[in-house]
């Protein structure tokens, strides 16, 4: 059995470190160590703990991320994390493994890893489809977590502080903003075309210059939205993307 990855998250945005978080379960050679809102924290569990990789967020309070890597005498492996792309150069100075953008998604997450090197040098076993789960969150529903695979959802409705998520199997509404819960998800799928849907794009089966069809449902595109849905849709038929 190979070798399992020991990481640490080094994030003070809660929704950017749970999605960090769910990505590193999902993939076997990873263990989650811990979750760090600073670098101070980090700089204490790191002389505690062996960690073999570091995702670490370039602005953190108190001490920003570049300025905690080059404290580090014998830092671990370090994957960047930022939603600003101009510091990918003066990153990569530090010898970091990679440099994700926000919102991260998870091929992009996996093609990090594989670039990640164990403490032996060795480069990590590919990771194979069968390591591998299919995509998912957990979902806070009546104090129960509920796991939803994100392939099963056909669209989101928004109902103010929550949503609605319909699925293949069933609905269910949990405690989210739409808006927040598109960034979670962080996958190219996802098109929000109102202020109220946001709907996965291989789920349509039908779309008009108003309106979308999942699944039989005839669910509106807000005015706002229309051109860059159909541009959106109209790239998705020629490429699939």
């Amino acid at each position: 059995m190979p070798e399992r990855i020991r990481c640490l998250i080094v994030e003070d945005e809660p929704l950017a470190a749970e999605v960090l978080a769910d990505y590193i379960a999902e993939v076997l050679h990873l263990e989650l160590v811990g979750i760090c809102e600073d670098a101070i924290y980090a700089s204490s569990l790191l002389k505690q703990e062996s960690i073999d990789l570091l995702f670490l967020d370039i602005h953190l309070p108190k001490l920003k991320g570049l300025d905690f890597l080059r404290m580090l005498t014998h830092p671990p492996q370090v994957i960047l994390t930022t939603a600003y792309h101009q510091y990918a150069l003066e990153a990569f100075e530090y010898d970091v493994v990679d440099y994700l953008l926000k919102p991260i998604e998870f091929e992009r997450f996996l093609q990090a890893i594989h670039k990640v090197k164990i403490a032996s040098g060795a480069e990590t076993p590919s990771i194979t489809t069968t390591e591998v789960e299919e995509p998912f969150r957990f979902f806070r529903v009546n104090k129960r977590n509920v796991k939803v695979l994100l392939k099963d959802i056909i669209y989101v409705e928004s109902l103010k502080e929550y949503v609605r998520i319909h699925t293949e199997q069933n609905t269910i509404v949990t405690k989210f903003q739409i808006g927040e819960l598109q960034r979670v998800l962080g996958m190219p799928n996802f098109l929000r075309i109102h202020r109220s849907y946001l709907v996965a794009k291989n789920k349509i089966s039908a779309y008009s210059a108003t309106e979308v069809e999942v699944k039989g449902k005839s669910l509106p595109i807000g005015r706002t939205y229309r051109e860059e849905v159909q541009a959106n849709l109209s790239k998705f038929l020629e490429t699939g993307d």
